[in-house]
C-alpha cells in the first residue's frame, strides 16, 4: 500500500523562522545598506510592543464588563462566590507553588545559585514560562533592567 499525504491546513511557522534568520543575515551582509530595513524593523518592534502595552493596560476594563454582565444574569450569587472563592484560592496556591518553589529549584538546578540571592532570576525566569506574547514586553523589559541583557539579545 501506498501512504497517502493529507494536506495539512495552518501557518508554515518553521518556514518562518527560517526565512527571518536568512533576512537577518543577508541584512547584515549588505552592510550600510542593509541598515536602513534593520531600523525599520527595530522601529517596528518598538512600536508593536507600545501597542501590546496599551492593549494590556485596557483589556481588564473590558473583561470586567465582560464578567459583569454575565453576573447580573445569575440567579444564585452565592453559589457564583463560593465557586469563584475556591477558584481564586487554588489558583493563588497553585502561583505560589509553581513560583516560590518549582522555579527556584529550576533554577538552582541549572545554575547552582541561590535563586533568592539575584533579584533578577525568577523575573526572567517566570515570564518565559507563561504561553502569552502578552508577558513578552514586560519580560523584555524585565530582562535589559534588571539581568543587564543586551537589547540585541533580548
Amino acid at each position: 500500500q501506498v501512504p497517502v499525504g493529507t494536506e495539512i491546513r495552518g501557518m508554515n511557522i518553521l518556514g518562518l523562522v527560517l526565512f527571518a534568520l536568512v533576512l537577518g543575515v543577508a541584512l547584515k551582509k549588505l552592510g550600510q545598506e542593509g541598515e536602513d530595513l534593520i531600523r525599520f524593523f527595530n522601529s517596528f518592534n518598538e512600536a508593536t510592543m507600545v501597542l501590546v502595552t496599551w492593549i494590556m493596560w485596557y483589556v481588564p476594563i473590558g473583561i470586567m464588563f465582560l464578567v459583569g454582565s454575565k453576573i447580573v444574569e445569575m440567579e444564585d450569587i452565592v453559589l457564583l462566590v463560593t465557586s469563584l472563592g475556591k477558584y481564586i484560592f487554588a489558583s493563588i496556591l497553585g502561583h505560589v507553588i509553581h513560583g516560590g518553589i518549582i522555579l527556584p529549584l529550576i533554577y538552582f538546578a541549572a545554575t547552582r545559585q541561590n535563586p533568592y540571592q539575584h533579584p533578577g532570576a525568577l523575573c526572567f525566569i517566570s515570564p518565559c514560562s507563561v504561553s502569552s506574547s502578552a508577558t513578552l514586553p514586560s519580560m523584555i523589559k524585565c530582562i535589559e533592567e534588571n539581568n543587564g541583557v543586551d537589547k540585541r539579545i533580548s
